[in-house]
Formats: C-alpha cells, sequence, structure tokens
C-alpha cells in the first residue's frame, strides 16, 4: 500500500464552500448565521397568554377596587340600607354628602391636615436628603459605625418614644398644638436618609471634586448639583410622607385636643364615635366623610404617578 505524503513547503488544500461535491453539482454557498431576535415573553406567550395575562390583572383590580367602590356605595345609602352589600343602591341619598358639612367642621380639618402634611414632607424630604448627603459623600472615621446607629433606630417601635416625645413637646408647652405632628421632622427619618443615600452614592464623584476646583462650597454642591441629579428619589420621599402624614392618627390623638385643630384621620375618629358605633348609628355619614377625605390622596397620586413610578424605577436600577 503506497502512502500519500505532502512535499515539504506545501500545504494540503481545503475544499472551499463553494467546491463542487462528491457526486458533482454546485453546493449553495453557506450563509453566515445571524443573531436571532430575542423575542419577549409577551409576543411568545401567544393569545391564550395575553389573555390569561389579562384576565388575573383584571380580577386583582377587581379585589383591590371592590372595597372603595362599598364605601362609594354605603355613602350614597339610606341608613337602614348601608350594609345590604348592593353596589348599586336603589335610591341615591345625596343629603349624605350635603349634611356632613353641617354636621361637622370637615373643611377645617381637611384644610389642618393640608398644612400637617405638606410641612411634614418638606421637612423631613430637605432634613433627610442633607443627612445623607453627608453619609455619601464625606469620608471620615466611625462613618459606617454612625450610619449604622442611624438605621439601628428604625428597629425601635414608636410606641417606645412615644411618651419620651410627649414629655419633651410638654415641657415646651406645645403638647396641645399642630407642632409636634411635623417638626420631629426637622432631624430626618432613618428609612428616608438610607434611600437617599444610596442614590447619592450612584452618582458620579467627578462632578463634586471638578466643583471644588471651581471653588462651590459643600453647600453648593449640595444644592447645584446633587439635589437636581436625585430628584425621582426626592420625589418618592414626598409622596411617601404626605401618605403617612396624611393618615397619620396616632400622634393627632396624643396631642390634639381642640376640634378645630383636628387633622382628618382625627376628625374621622371624631365623626365615628359621634355617628358611628356608640352614638346615633348613622353609617352612611361615616362613609360619606371617608369618601371625601380619601379623594384628595387619589387626585395626588394619579398627578404625581409618572414621578413616583420614575423614582422607583431608579431606585431599582440603582440597587
Amino acid at each position: 500500500m503506497t502512502q500519500l505524503t505532502t512535499p515539504p513547503g506545501d500545504t494540503p488544500s481545503v475544499a472551499s464552500p463553494s467546491s463542487s461535491p462528491p457526486g458533482g453539482g454546485t453546493a449553495a454557498p453557506r450563509r453566515a448565521a445571524r443573531p436571532g431576535r430575542v423575542r419577549h415573553p409577551r409576543e411568545t406567550a401567544g393569545p391564550a397568554g395575553r389573555t390569561v395575562r389579562l384576565v388575573g390583572l383584571a380580577a386583582l383590580s377587581v379585589i383591590f377596587i371592590y372595597p372603595f367602590l362599598w364605601l362609594i356605595s354605603a355613602s350614597l345609602k339610606p341608613s337602614e340600607s348601608v350594609f345590604d352589600n348592593v353596589l348599586i343602591p336603589h335610591v341615591f341619598q345625596w343629603e349624605n354628602y350635603t349634611g356632613i358639612w353641617d354636621e361637622v367642621p370637615l373643611l377645617t380639618w381637611v384644610g389642618n391636615s393640608a398644612v400637617v402634611t405638606l410641612a411634614a414632607a418638606t421637612t423631613v424630604t430637605i432634613s433627610s436628603a442633607v443627612v445623607a448627603f453627608g453619609f455619601a459623600y464625606f469620608r471620615f472615621p466611625g462613618r459606617n459605625v454612625l450610619f449604622g446607629l442611624v438605621i439601628s433606630t428604625m428597629m425601635l417601635p414608636a410606641v417606645v418614644l412615644m411618651i419620651p416625645q410627649y414629655l419633651v413637646w410638654n415641657w415646651l408647652h406645645l403638647a396641645s398644638s399642630q407642632i409636634p405632628l411635623w417638626a420631629p421632622n426637622l432631624f430626618g427619618s432613618a428609612f428616608y436618609i438610607f434611600l437617599l443615600r444610596q442614590f447619592f452614592l450612584g452618582l458620579p464623584r467627578d462632578l463634586f471634586e471638578a466643583a471644588r476646583i471651581d471653588g462651590a462650597s459643600y453647600w453648593g454642591m449640595f444644592w447645584r448639583i446633587a439635589l437636581p441629579l436625585c430628584k425621582p428619589a426626592l420625589v418618592v420621599t414626598f409622596i411617601f410622607e404626605v401618605h403617612a402624614s396624611w393618615t397619620d392618627l396616632v400622634r393627632p390623638l396624643v396631642y390634639l385636643r381642640d376640634p378645630q385643630l383636628y387633622t382628618v384621620p382625627r376628625g374621622l375618629k371624631a365623626v365615628l364615635d359621634q355617628f358611628g358605633e356608640g352614638g346615633e348609628m348613622r353609617w352612611e355619614v361615616v362613609a360619606a366623610a371617608s369618601v371625601i377625605v380619601t379623594v384628595p390622596m387619589i387626585i395626588a397620586f394619579f398627578i404625581c404617578q409618572k414621578h413616583f413610578v420614575e423614582g422607583i424605577a431608579t431606585q431599582g436600577r440603582k440597587g
């Protein structure tokens, strides 16, 4: 048997893609493999998957919306039909909404809540941003330990601090005013400090170093660079505190004695005591007052929805 060898200096020829196959004919040229387009899960689910998803979302929406729809329905019913669990009343009693303004100073309570809520949200947003910027920008010994102590205050229940805080405000002769409802926010909140600090840590430090070279002060860097860049996080902090302050009942129960100083939750407690259980048993009046004080929060959410979602998404990317 004779073995074929390749002469020195020669390389064996390799058949090209366009060479003829052994059986004759011409082979089709190979096409370069192109990366396929990655399909979104919604595209691969098909009509059945989209239908199931829409049905599930609709069912969850009904579950969450039904209590508020029931509240609106109950506020439009006569007293004897409030709890009949029928969404469309047989008789619409619009007098429930007109009469509540004559029964209690609801407009005054809404105004008090608006003032307290705006003061609380503004103060806690600014103070928490200042503290968070200090923890994010400055490097000093014990920074992590101090930040850990700030975060550890979140583990303290609010009832633990209730009596010491009341004693302080009583010593200042302010225990019967609205100041204790928002003034503690001047010292920031541990949760908001943590939230804003994480956002500040994601900002390029070169921006602040360049500002320092140009002669900017620390306050100038915070006010002109840090705050504009963390606007979504500030909006989220502001909205969270607006909701927390608007729905807060514990502190108004502790501090407020004068009905003219009541906030919305404290006023609703008074309405419940007067017209609800233990009172005149006019639950339609309680339902009407509840609807009136709930609508502002719904309107505020829809107005700030874009900024709220943007802030949450930005925080998710930062995290």
